[in-house]
């Protein structure tokens, strides 16, 4: 019974929390600027995406980088797969979900996150609304394929987000089974502009031997998307939440631009000294 309790205060406070996140006010504003990004598109006067950032649901403002970026190459597919948000929330794909009419699937390893996540998708906004798919599992090279699939998605989607603080590389590489437009997807940029990837161990798990050894750093992760036929198109303000998209989209209006152009905020600058502890260690070349 405390446990119910618990689980019931907790999600109320969570709806208490984020119900303004999908009023129809923010919707009609959102539209709108979704509209008016189009039309600067047509007239090819865009704003530059470093502008274009806000925060609804996304860990930082990469809800507006989204939102731009789908605005100009359109929204003609509504899927999305996102490896490693929890419940869903706390998510690059759920202001798309709830204000844009997205669907798709979550996949964590957090139990209670999934848990949580199917509870809240089940009711809000709606209990008429198509709620996303969640799997709970550990990810790795040799099972994120038939992960995907097991859900229904399979070639074009929307967009792939992937953050899991550790194999992010390794599973983006080993993915088939979609061909998204869109890939936002954590790097390492305490590496610095080395062009190396922490090994793959398809049992790690953070923080392993050190909470800095994990991933790939962002030269390493852009020369993979440049080998899966994608370019760097921006990154989140603090430069680790990478986004690329298809080199046949929109090359004009969204024009690749260089890892040393997403890592000028302080907070990486200091961040690169956090390499020097483990610079020695096992690597390989992305």
């Amino acid at each position: 019974m405390m446990g119910f309790i618990k689980r019931f205060i907790k999600d109320h406070f969570l709806i208490f929390f984020i119900r303004d996140k999908f009023s129809p006010a923010l919707q009609v504003e959102q539209r709108r600027l979704f509209h008016y990004y189009a039309d600067c598109a047509a007239k090819k006067a865009l704003p530059a995406l470093k502008d274009t950032g806000f925060k609804v649901f996304s860990q930082f403002e990469e809800d507006g980088k989204l939102l731009f970026i789908f605005s100009v190459i359109g929204m003609d597919n509504k899927t999305f797969v996102e490896i490693g948000a929890a419940d869903g929330l706390n998510s690059n794909c759920a202001n798309l979900i709830f204000n844009f009419g997205w669907h798709g699937v979550f996949i964590d390893y957090n139990k209670p996150g999934i848990e949580r996540g199917k509870r809240f998708y089940s009711r809000y906004p709606s209990p008429f609304h198509y709620a996303p798919k969640f799997v709970y599992s550990k990810v790795n090279r040799e099972n994120i394929n038939g992960l995907i699939t097991s859900q229904g998605y399979t070639g074009e989607i929307g967009l792939l987000s992937i953050d899991i603080d550790g194999n992010d590389y390794w599973v983006w590489d080993a993915i088939t089974s979609v061909d998204p437009k869109v890939v936002i997807i954590e790097t390492h940029n305490e590496f610095g502009y080395e062009n190396i990837v922490v090994p793959y161990d398809p049992d790690y798990m953070y923080p392993g031997k050190h909470p800095v050894y994990h991933g790939a750093s962002p030269v390493a992760m852009v020369n993979l998307a440049r080998r899966k036929g994608y370019r760097l198109v921006g990154a989140n303000e603090l430069g680790f939440n990478f986004i690329f998209v298809k080199n046949d989209l929109a090359a004009d209006l969204l024009p690749e631009v260089t890892v040393a152009s997403v890592l000028q905020h302080p907070s990486v600058i200091e961040g690169f000294k956090l390499f020097e502890p483990i610079k020695d260690w096992e690597y390989v070349k992305g």
